[in-house]
């Protein structure tokens, strides 16, 4: 037996293949073990605590650290034993390739999580997460892009020549997606500064609608008689944007025009009268009439008041309320309403010219 186990295979006695093979399971026995068991003690401290930040420590050693140190452990018990160089080789990139694996994983993992933690605590609505992890994808792409040039640095390949060529082929791919790049990076754009969100109604130039979905790409709007608008970033970014969503309250101005013949009296008299039919509405706020101008055929006032609220319909059925009692009033107080008229004003001798012609034209006709 003391024979067999000192019978040299590929460098190594078969005791030490043996004592390898019985360290890589105890190691594995033992990292069972204290993995379910401190799993289990820090799932236990995190329920205690009202941050979440401890559950990610947790995921992060569940899904991280374990698997990673038991990788590391067994490559060290393996390269106790006399291997060829081209053996060491191999099992040296091949840790590499497992430590930039699971480091890259790592930092996109928590990244992700510290943000979607970040904009809880802040109160974000769940779509704003949503977007947060669309423009993490980004991210995530250049940090294994990274990843990997690190990588082929550490195994001895000369990355200078992948990044002057990584250089080159980003200028042609830049060049040649201008636009999509331009809705990216305005992407990112609306997502910081936030002019609008999913639910709000936007109006930009001539287009108007509810905001359906923001992407990277473009955003989706859906319009008043029911069509989605496809818009790029790009032009949502530098447009002039209206969001009515965020409309605390309404300022409403809107104009009326008397008769000439009014008496003065009753001019001065219709502030007054505007004034308290505006401040009898519910959730409405009188600001000011004046005598604004005297038009080519009406003295004309402007109203202003403003509506504390940004519903539209509650909007509307205050202005109806208020011009039915306007006129309702006026109707009361014989003040006329002015429309386009045109007086024309003649002299005794026009007029005389003008019967004589009419007189003359009868006689012909007759």
């Amino acid at each position: 037996m003391d024979e067999l186990l000192k019978m040299v295979f590929w460098g190594n006695t078969a005791l030490s293949y043996i004592i390898a093979a019985g360290s890589i399971l105890l190691v594995w026995i033992i990292l069972k073990l204290a993995r379910r068991r401190i799993i289990l003690f820090l799932k236990k401290l995190s329920a205690r605590t009202d941050t979440t930040l401890d559950d990610v420590v947790v995921d992060v050693a569940e899904k991280f650290l374990f698997p990673y140190l038991y990788l590391f452990i067994n490559y060290h018990v393996i390269t106790q034993l006399t291997l060829s160089p081209r053996i060491e080789k191999i099992l040296g990139a091949a840790m590499m390739v497992i430590t930039t694996y699971y480091v890259v994983r790592f930092f996109n993992f928590a990244s992700s999580r510290l943000v979607a933690l970040y904009m809880e605590k802040r109160g974000e609505p769940p779509h704003r997460i949503k977007q947060a992890n669309g423009m993490m994808m980004v991210i995530k792409v250049l940090t294994w892009v990274m990843g990997i040039i690190m990588l082929a640095d550490n195994l001895g390949y000369n990355v200078t020549t992948i990044i002057a060529g990584l250089g080159v082929g980003g200028i042609a791919i830049a060049l040649a997606a201008q636009s999509i790049l331009g809705d990216l990076f305005s992407y990112i754009v609306i997502f910081f500064d936030k002019p609008f969100e999913i639910g709000d109604f936007i109006i930009m130039g001539d287009d108007s609608g509810v905001v359906e979905k923001i992407g990277i790409k473009t955003s989706h709007v859906r319009s008043l008689d029911g069509q989605q608008l496809i818009m790029p970033n790009s032009e949502m970014a530098k447009s002039v944007i209206q969001n009515y969503k965020r409309l605390q309250r309404r300022r409403i101005i809107f104009s009326i025009g008397v008769v000439y013949y009014t008496p003065t009296k009753k001019l001065r008299s219709i502030p007054g009268i505007i004034n308290d039919i505006i401040s009898r509405q519910d959730n409405v706020d009188f600001d000011r009439v004046h005598l604004k101008s005297f038009g080519d055929f009406s003295i004309n006032y402007e109203i202003v008041y403003y509506v504390n609220s940004a519903d539209y319909l509650m909007y509307m059925d205050a202005h109806h309320e208020i011009c039915l009692n306007i006129f309702e009033q006026f109707e009361k107080m014989k003040i006329e309403f002015a429309f386009p008229t045109q007086t024309l004003f003649m002299n005794n001798q026009e007029l005389t010219q003008k019967e004589e012609a009419k007189n003359y034209a009868s006689l012909s006709q007759s």
